[in-house]
This record gives C-alpha cells, sequence and structure tokens, in this order.
C-alpha cells in the first residue's frame, strides 16, 4: 500500500519564503551584483569581476579594521562570559529575590542601542557626565573623544554592562535545569565548591554556555551603533570597527563596489564562526546523548 503525501503544507511556508526572500535574498543580490560593477551614476553599470575583492584583501584599511574587530570581540567575550557565570552563580534559585534578580538582570537588555550609546557618551562627559566628572575631581585624566586607552575602556565597560545580564540569564537558566540528585550526591561525596562546579555545573551549563558566546561574539563583531553614537570611530581611527568602516566606505565614500566586496567577505567571515559554533554544539549533543 502505497503512503499518501500532502504537500499542501507548503502552501503555509509560502508567506514566510517569500517574505525572507524580500527582506534578505534580495537585497543580498544586490549587493552581489555591486561587489562584480563599477558605476559613475546615472545608473550606468562597468564589469568589475573581482577587482573590488583583490582590493579589499590588498587593503591595510580592511586588515586594520579587522584586527580591531577581533580584539573588542575577544575582549568583550573573555570579561562578560566568566562574569555571567558568576553572576549566575551567585543569584538566588527560587523565591522573590529570584524573581527580583531575573527582572533586574533583564532591564538592560530593553534599552535600544542607540540609547545605550547615548546614555554613556552623557555618562563619560567631564562636564556634565557623573562618570567623566567624578574620574576628573579624583584628578585622572579621562576624555573618551581624545585619548584611545579612554575610548577602548568606554565602549568595553559599555558593552559589558549591557550585555553581560544576557550571558548571566542563559547560565541561570542553565543551572536551573540541574536535578537537586546531583547536589545532594556532591554533598554526600564531601566535594568541595570549586568541584561542584568543575564536574556537575559547568558540563550541564556547557550547551547554552555555547550559545551564549555564539550570540555575543557574533552581537559585538556586527557592533556599530554604541561605538559610534559614543566615539564616532575615534578618536582618529582607534575604534573604527568593520561596521563603522563599512558604513563610513559605502555612505560617506560612495565607494559602492568596494563597500559591497567587503559587505561579502564580512558575511562569509560571520558565516564561517557561525557553521564552527554550530558545529561544536551539535558535537556537544551527541557526546552528551
Amino acid at each position: 500500500m502505497e503512503k499518501t503525501v500532502n504537500q499542501k503544507a507548503w502552501f503555509l511556508v509560502l508567506p514566510v519564503l517569500l517574505l525572507v526572500a524580500f527582506s534578505a535574498v534580495i537585497p543580498l543580490m544586490t549587493v552581489v551584483n555591486y561587489s562584480v560593477q563599477d558605476t559613475f551614476g546615472n545608473n550606468q553599470f562597468f564589469w568589475a569581476g573581482l577587482e573590488w575583492f583583490e582590493e579589499m584583501l590588498r587593503s591595510e584599511r580592511m586588515w586594520d579594521a579587522l584586527g580591531r574587530q577581533l580584539m573588542f570581540s575577544g575582549i568583550i567575550l573573555a570579561i562578560e562570559i566568566p562574569l555571567g557565570i558568576f553572576v549566575a552563580l551567585n543569584m538566588p534559585k527560587s523565591g522573590f529575590w529570584s524573581s527580583f534578580c531575573l527582572v533586574l538582570m533583564s532591564l538592560p537588555l530593553l534599552i535600544p542601542w542607540n540609547v545605550v550609546g547615548t546614555i554613556w557618551q552623557i555618562f563619560g562627559r567631564v562636564d556634565i557626565g557623573l562618570l567623566g566628572y567624578t574620574l576628573d575631581a579624583l584628578g585622572i585624566n579621562y576624555n573618551y573623544t581624545q585619548d584611545i586607552l579612554a575610548a577602548w575602556v568606554t565602549i568595553i565597560v559599555m558593552d559589558v554592562w549591557h550585555w553581560t545580564s544576557l550571558v548571566a540569564l542563559l547560565a541561570f537558566a542553565g543551572l536551573k535545569s540541574i536535578p537537586d540528585a546531583y547536589y545532594q550526591a556532591a554533598k554526600i561525596d564531601q566535594a568541595s565548591r570549586w568541584k561542584v562546579f568543575r564536574f556537575i555545573e559547568l558540563p550541564k551549563m556547557m550547551g547554552v554556555l555555547m550559545i551564549a558566546i555564539l550570540l555575543r561574539f557574533m552581537d559585538s563583531f556586527m557592533i556599530y551603533t554604541e561605538p559610534f553614537v559614543v566615539t564616532g570611530g575615534g578618536p582618529g581611527n582607534a575604534t573604527t570597527l568593520l561596521s563603522i568602516d563599512l558604513v563610513k566606505m559605502a555612505l560617506g565614500q560612495f565607494d559602492l563596489g568596494p563597500a559591497a566586496a567587503f559587505s561579502i567577505m564580512y558575511f562569509l567571515v560571520i558565516l564561517l564562526i557561525s557553521w564552527v559554533f554550530y558545529t561544536v554544539m551539535t558535537n556537544l549533543d551527541k557526546r552528551e546523548g
């Protein structure tokens, strides 16, 4: 007896496919079109082939921006992941204070990115900002518009303040999923606090931590609004990350061909990193299973 296959379900998925094609695929194809052509306006295009890709690969500007971007993302992960785990471990596990902490940790995530940048831009000003005024009163020379170190510290602390709570919430969810029997067995064996964390909590949190690392890396790798509002990419090009450099190239200089090639290479790097994280997460699930 042959099994009847009903293909009508595709009609339910069709609107989603059309929406994705309109919002993602078509703009991507437009970028690909610009990346292999040159234009002098008036909607006239000339075939350029891989010229823009070769130019970007030889561009010190792009490699410098990539280096700053990788350094920023690395610092962010090195701070936010351990800090988020520490916060989650010290949060109440149940009761009123647990709910209170969860709500409190969620508040920074609800603030729009441009508002976060504006808050820290004002907060760090020496004349009217609480942070800048306090540091100046203590005799500390702090000016994120002129000093490179101050600019980097500002955008890093801003990102840590904004996004550490996401890591903490994910880690807290992983901790909540651990059965009490594990802790009871560890208590019977008189395991130390470090061993409980090392052999019980950390392995059980590994899945959500991989998700947290993936999300935070991707967000930090594509960050634009917050550092642009605070420093504008300065002083000089000290905080000009990949996304800021790309926008300057496309909109500031109107170099559409190089900017399109730049954005495709940017996209491929993100896609590659996402694939690596997906592979690692899949292997972890198989190992646990």
